[in-house]
């Protein structure tokens, strides 16, 4: 098949690691793969690079960026139309909701047979603006017309989607977003190692996040707790895998309450590195306010780590609650820190949910599970369009 790719900026995150995954893969299989992306702008990180090493074609779009501007979006969507003509693509697969919007629609215009559209995380509950959360979604049902497929990587997405009346239940399927396994079973640095080289001791017990430094994730309520949790456990660390402009406000918070050595902060880190940081760590916790499903639960399992979330969009779709870690009430700090106190009590239960969860994640979050599905839901499609 020939396949074109359209996203955003292809940051560290995510949506950007699914996307590259699939392109990957389906190169791998053979297919004629081409990816358009925006410029990497953000303090995230750029996984560009990456994208033009691995052999299929990578085309950037400059006018394309993430914010809404009229004229570039405007042109952004003829050079689409352009470039798609020219390509003549059998599926158009788009992913953000940017490029999903102009890329469906350009897609529909340069008459392409199958139109995919992935939510990575819905757009419509992103902003704190009613104003915009309503744009996002009169746009989101005005071009779900124009696409064949609809991808969720939860059935939250599909559920939350159906409600505000975007799109045909038809039209969606749901496919978990994959992640290569192995350097989760066998890291590359042996989880002592790791430990060693960020300061942690034996006894140490590493509380991990692996999210952004950013608004919604979390990070805040974490700081909340820090206190109570920190007198009643002087062995515990945490250990933030990540970076972002919330950083020097999260940093000055830390030190105003004279915590600064209990967090350990990676910084930015490339996802190689991911695995070996996951399996350093005893727990995960991921108190997102905001999330498609997010890539950090099956990392935390996949690392055999217990992980605690809030129960929302498709957390409990990665995490079973009282088996493989904690889906909590949304925003329940007083249950975060209870479930948080738990674990740090009881080792043989942070093993056997760890272990649980590996097992769990393992059946459903696998790279080329993903790959697989993908594959299939495009030449169904295929063959209704091409009968």
């Amino acid at each position: 098949m020939r396949i074109v790719h359209i996203i955003t900026r292809l940051i560290v995150g995510g949506a950007q690691e699914n996307t590259l995954l699939s392109c990957e893969g389906q190169h791998d299989a053979g297919h004629d793969v081409t990816l358009i992306t925006g410029p990497p702008l953000g303090p995230e990180g750029s996984l560009l690079d990456r994208a033009k090493s691995h052999g299929y074609r990578v085309e950037l779009l400059g006018a394309m960026h993430r914010a809404i501007l009229p004229g570039k979006d405007y042109a952004t969507y003829h050079r689409l139309v352009q470039r798609l003509r020219e390509l003549k693509p059998d599926v158009v697969h788009t992913h953000s909701s940017k490029a999903g919007i102009l890329g469906r629609w350009a897609a529909a215009r340069a008459r392409v047979p199958v139109v995919i559209h992935t939510i990575h995380g819905l757009a419509f509950t992103a902003s704190t603006s009613p104003l915009v959360n309503n744009a996002y979604k009169f746009l989101e049902r005005v071009t779900a017309p124009k696409t064949t497929k609809i991808v969720c990587v939860a059935d939250a997405m599909r559920d939350q989607s159906l409600a505000a009346n975007i799109g045909r239940p038809g039209q969606y399927v749901t496919v978990y977003s994959g992640m290569p396994t192995a350097p989760f079973l066998n890291p590359p640095v042996p989880r002592d190692q790791v430990r060693k080289q960020l300061g942690l001791a034996d006894d140490h017990v590493a509380v991990g996040t692996i999210a952004r430094l950013f608004d919604l994730k979390g990070h805040d309520d974490l700081l909340d707790l820090a206190p109570a949790l920190c007198a009643r456990w002087p062995n515990l660390r945490f250990l933030w895998v990540g970076d972002g402009s919330l950083r020097p406000r999260f940093e000055a918070r830390m030190r105003q309450m004279q915590l600064r050595d209990r967090f350990l902060l990676t910084g930015l880190v490339p996802p190689s590195r991911i695995p070996e940081l996951a399996n350093a760590m005893d727990l995960l916790v991921h108190p997102s306010r905001r999330e498609g499903l997010a890539r950090a639960l099956p990392q935390g399992s996949l690392a055999a780590k217990p992980v605690i979330t809030y129960d929302i969009d498709g957390a409990k779709e990665a995490v079973i609650d009282g088996t493989t870690g904690f889906v909590l009430p949304p925003f329940d700090k007083t249950r975060l820190e209870d479930r948080i106190n738990r674990l740090m009590s009881d080792p043989a239960l942070r093993q056997n949910m760890g272990q649980a969860g590996r097992e769990f994640a393992l059946t459903r979050f696998d790279s080329t599970v993903m790959v697989d599905a993908l594959e299939s839901v495009y030449r169904k499609a295929l063959l209704v369009a091409r009968p």
